[in-house]
């Protein structure tokens, strides 16, 4: 028996169907923490809600595909109803589930009894959660990882003050649904499960372009990469946003926003630097204002209990005769040294790092870490390897929270990169050439 969605039309053995009758929880407002989804058109788990090609997301329904893919769904022999059955794609294509704002653990099960699968898992904008999970035929696999979702309401009064691409191209990070997208060479879902979690501890970051959750191919964050190196009972919540600086980050809201949701054994990660150091004015400068401001955030952290870790920015693609980085960040760098001395705060010197990172790859190698053109923005293999980077600081911090990383991964050394033409992350579907906002 096979189903299909074609953007957003149904092919069932011959026959089109307009939707599908959608159980009561998910046509009227939502009061459960926990959802249960089988995948395909075979035999429903007991307590499952069943989802087809027919289910296109609505905010009515509450759940469903995003429109655009093609979507195929297979009945296998198997006694067990939750692996009996899945949906694929021969493209990656994304599902959703309207949650309230909070942290959310989603369980996948991944596998066909008569095919091999590999499957990398992205959650809202790009967010690296699962990479290259694979199974035999025959075999199958459950994983589970923490979802952070949140709205642009701060529980205190008001809210975010969101940029206009923040409602648009960027709005998935900002709505009112958990979105994941499924990508590899062969993706088998075959069962979801999503509950609320409140206990599991939260990694805000607060940052610009180079920390945020950049929406669209070819660009990337280490921000949007780091979720891949955590347990599952750890949530990553990124508010870094493109082209911002500790003061506007302020003005927007964007600290009170993380202080309003932040429990006491939380963590902070602030990386600024690449737009504080062109504001102008009166006294603004690395040692006075950037300086002030980042303390502002230490203790605002602290004052709710959370664990600040501060970040010098990494540097720019900026080589000169001799194959050396040319620092471009003047005296910020070393401020943030400064602060995390003074504040006895735990430091991350990506500054430092990212200087051997791109010296050892080269002048003219190092661009494959970058945005093709682009001497600030990362691509996915940039994005990761900093991800390593920041990875490398946590541990070394001794801070309570690289207990949480995944051991997966060797120990990660600047100075031996992982090769890049070795690196195969498969890309999300949408690309853009607009720059992010900063340089």
């Amino acid at each position: 028996m096979v189903c299909k969605l074609l953007f957003g039309s149904v092919i069932w053995l011959g026959l089109v169907f307009g939707g599908a009758e959608l159980p009561a929880q998910y046509t009227s407002a939502q009061t459960t923490t926990t959802y249960k989804f089988d995948f395909g058109p075979g035999k429903v788990a007991p307590g499952y809600t069943p989802v087809t090609p027919a289910n296109v997301y609505t905010k009515e329904s509450g759940f469903g595909f995003e429109p655009g893919a093609l979507i195929v769904c297979q009945v296998r022999k198997h006694k067990d109803p939750l692996r009996s059955d899945f949906c694929t794609s021969d493209r990656p294509f994304y599902f959703s589930v309207a949650l309230p704002e909070g942290n959310y653990k989603v369980t996948v099960t991944l596998g066909d009894a008569e095919g091999e699968t590999t499957t990398t898992i992205k959650a809202e904008l790009r967010r690296l959660m699962l990479e290259h999970i694979q199974t035999p035929p025959g075999k199958f696999v459950t994983r589970t990882f923490t979802v952070n979702v949140r709205t642009p309401k701060i529980a205190t009064g008001g809210e975010v003050k969101l940029k206009d691409r923040e409602k648009s191209t960027e709005s998935w990070t900002w709505d009112e649904k958990l979105t994941l997208e499924f990508n590899d060479s062969r993706p088998c879902l075959n069962a979801i499960e999503i509950s609320r979690t409140d206990k599991a501890p939260t990694v805000y970051l607060l940052g610009d372009s180079t920390v945020c959750d950049q929406p669209a191919e070819p660009y990337a964050s280490w921000g949007q990469m780091l979720t891949r190196f955590f347990r599952a009972d750890v949530a990553v919540a990124n508010h870094a946003e493109s082209g911002e600086s500790l003061r506007s980050s302020l003005g927007a809201r964007r600290l009170d926003k993380v202080l309003s949701t932040m429990k006491p054994g939380d963590y902070l990660i602030i990386q600024y630097g690449h737009n504080d150091e062109k504001e102008k004015g009166a006294g603004v400068g690395a040692f006075t204002t950037y300086k002030a401001d980042l303390k502002t955030f230490v203790a605002e952290a602290r004052k709710r209990g959370g664990i600040p870790i501060v970040v010098t920015p990494m540097h720019r693609r900026t080589f000169d005769s001799d194959g050396k980085i040319i620092n471009s960040h003047g005296d910020y760098p070393e401020a943030v040294r400064q602060v995390a001395k003074e504040e006895h705060v735990a430091l991350i010197d990506l500054h430092a790092l990212s200087k051997i990172f791109y010296e050892t790859l080269g002048s003219e190698k190092s661009a494959a870490a970058f945005k093709t053109g682009d001497g600030t923005h990362h691509n996915n293999y940039g994005g990761y390897e900093l991800a390593k980077c920041i990875v490398a600081g946590l541990k070394a911090s001794k801070l309570g929270i690289a207990k949480y990383l995944l051991n997966d991964t060797a120990p990660f050394d600047p100075a031996h990169p992982d090769p890049f033409e070795s690196f195969k992350l498969p890309a999300s579907p949408v690309s853009s050439n607009t720059k992010p906002l900063g340089s």
